[in-house]
This record gives C-alpha cells, sequence and structure tokens, in this order.
C-alpha cells in the first residue's frame, strides 16, 4: 500500500506509460498515412464521443467494484485486529488459576497459537492465483526489507510461536489457518474439562473464535472469487475499440482549422488514450486486495502490528519490530 500523501506525476507516468507510448505511435502512423495518402478515412467525433461516454460508465463501474473489494478486505482485517485483541485479553483475565497448573504457560500457548494463525492466514492469502499479476509478492522490489523476510517462508515464522509437534501436524493439512482455529476450540475444551474455565466462558471463547472463522472466510471469498472476468475483460477491450478510433475522430476535428494544425492529432491523442487506459489499469490493480502488489491491504504490516501488541500484553522479551515504509510502501 502507498502511504505518501500522494502519488507523484512521474510515478504514475512511469507505472502506466506504455498506453501513451503505443498511443502515440499509432497517431502517428494513422497520421502520416493520412498525409501520405490523401484518403479521407476520418471519422466524425460525435459516434466517438458517444462511445467514449460509455466506456467511461463501464470503467467507473468496474473501478467501484474494485474499491469495494479493496474496502472490504480493510474492514475485515480491522475486525481481525479487533478480535485478535480481544480474544488475548480474554485469555489473559478469564482463565482460572487452580493449583498445579502452569497458567501463564497456558495462557501464552494460547496466544502464540493465535500469532500462528494470523501468519499462516497472511501467507495463504499472498498466494498467487490464475488471475492476479504475476510478479507476486515474492518478486516486489519496492519494499527490499519484507522481500528479504519472505525467504525465510512460512515454517520459520511459524516456530517461533508452535510447538515442534503442532507445526508438523499443521503442515500436512491443506487449511493451516482452519486446522489452528479448530485445534484452539480443542484446547478451550480441555481447559473446561480441567476447571480452568468455565461452560460460560467455553461459550463465549467459541463465539470469539467462530468470529476469527468468520473474518478468515470473508478473506478467503475475495481471495479465491475474482471480480468475474467478464466484467474485467468488456472493460479492457472496450477500452482498446474506443482508443482505436481516437486518431480518426481527432484528425476530422483538427483539420476543421487552420489554426489547429492536424499534426496536433499524435499528442493529444496519445494523453486520452493513456487517460483511459490509466483509469482501466488503477480498476485492474486494486480487485486482487491481497495479492502483495503497489496498492494493496498491507495485511503484512497489520499481521506484524497484531504480534506487538499480543506479545506486549504477555510482557513478552525480543518483540519484532513494525514493518518499514520503503519507498513509500506499507506491505
Amino acid at each position: 500500500m502507498y502511504v505518501n500523501r500522494n502519488y507523484s506525476l512521474k510515478m504514475t507516468f512511469k507505472w502506466s506509460r506504455k498506453p501513451f507510448y503505443y498511443g502515440v505511435a499509432y497517431a502517428a502512423v494513422i497520421t502520416i498515412l493520412y498525409q501520405i495518402t490523401e484518403i479521407k478515412f476520418t471519422l466524425p467525433w460525435e459516434p466517438i464521443s458517444i462511445i467514449g461516454i460509455a466506456v467511461s460508465f463501464y470503467l467507473g463501474f468496474k473501478n467501484n467494484s474494485s474499491y469495494d473489494r479493496t474496502w472490504e478486505a480493510r474492514k475485515i482485517w480491522g475486525a481481525i485486529v479487533n478480535d485478535s485483541r480481544t480474544f488475548a485479553t480474554a485469555v489473559l483475565t478469564l482463565l482460572n488459576e487452580i493449583p498445579n497448573e502452569n497458567t501463564e504457560e497456558i495462557k501464552k500457548t494460547i496466544i502464540y497459537r493465535h500469532l500462528a494463525w494470523v501468519i499462516s492466514l497472511r501467507h495463504m492469502l499472498r498466494n498467487p492465483k490464475t488471475w492476479e499479476h504475476k510478479f507476486g509478492p515474492k518478486n516486489i522490489v519496492f519494499v527490499p526489507t519484507y522481500a528479504e523476510i519472505l525467504k525465510n517462508g512460512l515454517d520459520k515464522e511459524l516456530e517461533v510461536y508452535l510447538s515442534e509437534s503442532e507445526l508438523q501436524h499443521f503442515k500436512t493439512k491443506s487449511n493451516i489457518p482452519s486446522q489452528i482455529l479448530k485445534r484452539q476450540s480443542d484446547v478451550i475444551n480441555e481447559l473446561r474439562l480441567k476447571g480452568l474455565v468455565s461452560d460460560f466462558k467455553q461459550v463465549w471463547f467459541h463465539q470469539l473464535i467462530g468470529r476469527l472463522y468468520d473474518n478468515q472466510g470473508m478473506s478467503e471469498r475475495i481471495k479465491n472469487f475474482p471480480l468475474p472476468r467478464q466484467y474485467a475483460s468488456v472493460a479492457l477491450w472496450m477500452t482498446y475499440v474506443f482508443c482505436a478510433l481516437i486518431p480518426f475522430g481527432l484528425l476530422d476535428i483538427f483539420l476543421k482549422s487552420d489554426e489547429l494544425w492536424f499534426w496536433m492529432t499524435i499528442p493529444f491523442s496519445g494523453m486520452i488514450i493513456w487517460i483511459f487506459f490509466l483509469m482501466e489499469r488503477i480498476g485492474d490493480y486494486s480487485e486482487n486486495p491481497f495479492e502483495g502488489a503497489y496498492n494493496d491491504v498491507p495485511i503484512s504490516s497489520i499481521t506484524r502490528g497484531i504480534e506487538i501488541d499480543l506479545r506486549e500484553m504477555l510482557n513478552d522479551e525480543n518483540i519484532p519490530k513494525p514493518y518499514p515504509v520503503e519507498n513509500g510502501f506499507l506491505m
């Protein structure tokens, strides 16, 4: 996620410059052919502008849908932050003290297991899908510190919070976060049988775990179900059709004026084509808020924030630092 106040014009153009270059080259070919052949192949601007209006509405719909997916993802992970703090506080304050039971160690184990859930969920959401952009989080270059941490893999992060036996058990499962939550439920039930948790508290803990399952399921829904490809694809092809007609319409306009020489078709075509493809690209890069691209929800930094909060509640040592902002980006 980009966290500086504004993208600079230089960064915006660098990210989206190819349509401008292609648009200028395409318009130059059309204009030169017109000059050489003198064939009247211009088109009136009015019908082209109608197509442009339709494309604008369609791009607006696509961008709104993409933004809704991103904003929903951010709300889900905001709920994960809140529920994580609630769960940890409940574990620390609602377990009964019983002689011959190392309750402090039990509390720490449960909270550490919860951190393993958050981390494994983050890793699962970062796994690439066929409809996402190909570079993926492991190939990012704009946040080198985070890219270096990613090389350690999931096992390296989980071994800090799980016992060796639990880690090996969870590695055999296809959905590690779900299995961790199930294990949390089993542990709460074991604590009830030991008298560390009352029946009422057990129900309340299960409600908390149910909310975590809900948050995970909503995240998986966004991750595993793309913006319907018919909407994404039609917006792209409509943009191509409209932009292909732009030089013909601008030639018709500029030929009618002695002051607006028809060679002005080239830069204006490039600019209009760039603007439309920029709008399409913004929507395209907002569809998948967990893929680890420039404008995604910073679930890695949110996860690290949860780690810091919960380990501070435990008065832990060697608490990790927040991920730094690098080149204006936060992962």
